[in-house]
């Protein structure tokens, strides 16, 4: 079930911050990690746990120097992609759900709920891949935790909004809770199978945490008399 689109027909604000982080995004995949061919920048600007555990910076085992406070990687970290089908699956949704959440919080509080569920989103990882004592000098990267912070807020908020999907072979249109919740749902599950394990690939504590910290978050960062909720 693959997200296409939502309805945006409540919406009158342009969501700048939302382009604004989807083109940042993208000029730092194509340009800063050449695609995802810089292993160097790589190496050198994702988040690795053991590292922001101690605060020290690590090299060797094919770290790479990193020329700035380790911690600065939570952020960093937030902007870079593993490949192409991470970069567009990740933008896909953040173009279809973000819009709606900076129409209700306009553009500032938007841009800080994203940045501050990202930072936990990456906290979460690093606190999980401490406590399985799996991954800890594995670099992590994505967007996918402060999306999934969207996600958490948006299923919140308009849960009753029509979501088009791409259902193999059909397009048909069912409710925020229903997509979102199979959505997270997946996520703890394969989450809770690859716990303990390395080499699992995808950073499914992000994820969860993301979109924990969206669910508590959200109501902290709308404007009240903007809101379109519907229950």
């Amino acid at each position: 079930m693959i997200p296409i689109g939502d309805d945006n027909s409540g919406r009158t604000l342009t969501p700048y911050i939302n382009y604004l982080l989807i083109a940042i995004n993208v000029l730092v995949f194509v340009f800063a990690q050449g695609m995802g061919s810089n292993e160097n920048f790589i190496m050198s600007f994702a988040t690795v746990p053991e590292e922001i555990l101690n605060n020290r910076d690590i090299t060797g085992g094919g770290l790479g120097k990193t020329p700035i406070p380790v911690y600065g990687t939570i952020i960093t970290s937030m902007f870079m992609h593993g490949g192409f089908a991470h970069i567009i699956g990740n933008m896909m949704y953040l173009l279809i759900f973000g819009d709606n959440l900076e129409n209700v919080m306009g553009h500032a509080r938007y841009l800080a709920f994203y940045l501050l569920c990202g930072v936990l989103a990456t906290l979460a990882h690093v606190y999980m891949s401490s406590y399985t004592n799996t991954g800890m000098y594995t670099p992590s990267l994505g967007a996918s935790g402060a999306i999934a912070g969207v996600l958490g807020g948006y299923i919140l908020l308009f849960p009753k909004n029509k979501i088009r999907v791409f259902l193999i072979p059909f397009i048909i249109r069912v409710n925020a809770f229903i997509a979102l919740g199979l959505w997270i749902a997946l996520q703890v599950i394969e989450g809770w199978g690859a716990m303990g394990r390395e080499g699992s690939g995808i950073a499914y504590a992000a994820h969860v945490g993301g979109f924990v910290a969206g669910l508590i978050l959200v109501h902290f960062f709308v404007k009240r008399q903007l809101v379109r909720a519907r229950y």
